[in-house]
């Protein structure tokens, strides 16, 4: 969060030039994947969790100020029926639930790390599957990436939040481990298929990670 000061002479700009500096000079490095240092990041991830729309699938629509704010699925409307039969009744479905993004211990997302929080949100992997580890590579056994990975459940968007910065990634995790109140709501775990949607998440049908070079053939400069 950034705090504005009120400049009350010439003697004060001097001040603030010297504490920005400091300030500066302190924070540490960040590289590729690492949590940056200001805890003021779980306002940035407030903003971006609700003007992302996370509440019309968690819970609460964009009022973080509403019962029920990202407590997950709590009635059967909240439910999706993923696959072919949306167009024939009488052919099978999964159902994917909404889960409970709270910090809570038990039903929620409080025994997973910040990390663990990010990974599901750049890669599309289960916190509950995957290592607290920095993950340097999407392709499966390589670079702490899961030789068998599970992913997240549709209609989770995460082939395009993966694209946001890092620093997005990270207020979005911080917001969700530090800036809720942990809330006891046991979802049923999402039915998939045996590969936990692998098939459905590759390049050719999400497209690749980082984004192809500016511009592609259907763009233009």
């Amino acid at each position: 969060m950034t705090r504005w000061l009120r400049l009350t002479s010439a003697g004060a700009v001097s001040v603030v030039v010297v504490l920005s500096v400091a300030a500066f000079a302190a924070a540490p490095a960040r590289g590729r994947g690492t949590v940056p240092a200001a805890a003021d990041t779980v306002l940035r991830g407030r903003f971006l969790v609700i003007s992302h729309a996370c509440g019309d699938c968690h819970g609460g629509a964009n009022n973080p100020a509403a019962t029920g704010w990202l407590v997950g699925m709590t009635t059967p409307q909240q439910e999706f029926k993923i696959g072919p039969c949306a167009a024939a009744p009488q052919d099978v479905c999964f159902k994917t639930r909404p889960r409970n993004l709270t910090p809570d211990n038990l039903t929620g997302l409080g025994r997973f790390s910040e990390r663990q929080i990010f990974n599901a949100l750049r890669y599309g992997l289960r916190p509950g599957e995957t290592p607290d580890v920095e993950i340097t590579s999407g392709t499966p056994g390589q670079g702490n990436f899961p030789a068998h990975p599970k992913y997240l459940a549709p209609p989770m968007p995460w082939p395009s939040w993966r694209h946001m910065p890092d620093a997005d990634l990270w207020a979005i995790a911080a917001y969700l481990k530090r800036g809720l109140k942990p809330v006891k709501n046991k979802v049923e775990d999402s039915e998939g298929p045996p590969d936990f949607w692998a098939s459905e998440y590759t390049d050719a049908k999400i497209g690749t990670y980082p984004a192809p070079a500016f511009p592609t053939a259907m763009e233009n400069r």
